[in-house]
């Protein structure tokens, strides 16, 4: 577990502990409930992991899921979901007023744009390749000419973007979009975190997830700006979530028992 401080931590106590009093405790459900719901959004797709989550019969299903009711429980309210097809959707809408807490990559980018807590999830981001494809490492795939998707306006995107200097990389909305396209030979490659590409390698025969790594994906808590007792809450929900075992649960019931809890705690 790597350990990162947390600026003006003196002041984030401090308002962690005035959430004991009854009237705090109003105030800061006013502020991160403010419809009377805790409204999580999530990004939906069948990729599963630690940040997508999964449409079901009942509902939705995924590590994000598991937390967000976790955190309603805490707090006294119902929980509702709000599904965005990728994390980039979800950014574009933290400033719009839908949704009051989500868990999501971040990058410099949003930081600008959302407010961060505690990582809960590392992942090495890579590259699977098409069926029968000739390409077996970051070399020989960065030329001109080759094909690259990813999840449009996202940590991922951009860092493919940066990472190759002569193959093209395309943004499109959905993981299922992209995943059709690779099944098809429509495109060369798509960057994504390896966990989750080994899983589509198992899918889609003839596949190769390439052995290095061009960048970490860090995971995270996350609330609207300018709202600090929402973002108290959350980094002391998920700094518990970690130590007591609710995040372990949640990748356990998500088909992630094998999944190692990489985190950076505040």
């Amino acid at each position: 577990m790597f350990n990162q401080p947390l600026p003006g931590m003196a002041g984030l106590v401090l308002g962690i502990a005035m959430m004991m009093t009854p009237a705090a405790a109003d105030a800061l459900k006013d502020e991160i409930a403010p419809t009377g719901k805790l409204r999580v959004a999530i990004a939906i797709s069948p990729a599963g992991g630690a940040f997508w989550s999964t449409k079901t019969e009942t509902g939705f299903a995924g590590v994000p899921v598991d937390l967000g009711k976790a955190m309603a429980e805490q707090l006294g309210v119902p929980v509702e979901y709000v599904a965005h097809n990728n994390s980039g959707q979800i950014v574009d809408a933290a400033s719009k007023g839908t949704w009051d807490i989500t868990f999501l990559p971040k990058d410099p980018e949003r930081e600008g744009r959302m407010s961060f807590g505690p990582i809960y999830e590392v992942a090495d981001a890579t590259y699977i390749v098409k069926p029968g494809s000739p390409v077996t490492n970051f070399a020989t795939l960065d030329q001109p000419g080759i094909k690259v998707a990813a999840v449009n306006n996202t940590t991922t995107m951009r860092g493919a973007i940066a990472h190759l200097k002569n193959a093209k990389v395309t943004g499109y909305q959905t993981y299922d979009e992209i995943f059709g396209l690779l099944k098809g030979g429509g495109i060369d490659a798509f960057a994504l975190s390896r966990d989750q590409l080994n899983a589509m390698a198992t899918q889609i025969p003839g596949t190769r997830v390439l052995d290095e790594t061009f960048k970490q994906t860090v995971t995270a808590v996350a609330v609207p700006l300018d709202r600090p007792n929402s973002l108290a809450f959350a980094v002391k929900f998920l700094n518990e979530a970690i130590a007591n075992g609710t995040l372990r649960k949640a990748y356990d019931n998500n088909g992630l028992k094998d999944r190692p809890v990489r985190t950076q705690t505040k």
